[in-house]
């Protein structure tokens, strides 16, 4: 009798479970959907290296006009 009950137990535990979407397909790919697009949205809006390089070339360049020009004849 007591098998009966866990059985019983088991599949009401199953069938519950389905209807929050835990055992179904669709809830694990839009998990893993949301996740990949969340890993992609921060990947692309990061500053990439030739962003920075140009940034401090840009920088430096200004410096460099600033030197010069402290330099020049009033």
């Amino acid at each position: 009798m007591s098998s009966t009950r866990l059985v019983a137990a088991s599949i009401g535990a199953v069938e519950a479970l389905k209807d929050q979407g835990f055992c179904r397909w669709n809830y694990a790919l839009r998990h893993l959907q949301q996740q990949a697009n969340s890993n992609l949205r921060s990947y692309i809006n990061r500053p990439t290296t030739t962003t920075l390089s140009k940034s401090k070339q840009s920088e430096e360049s200004l410096r460099t006009v600033m030197f010069l020009s402290s330099w020049a004849p009033n």
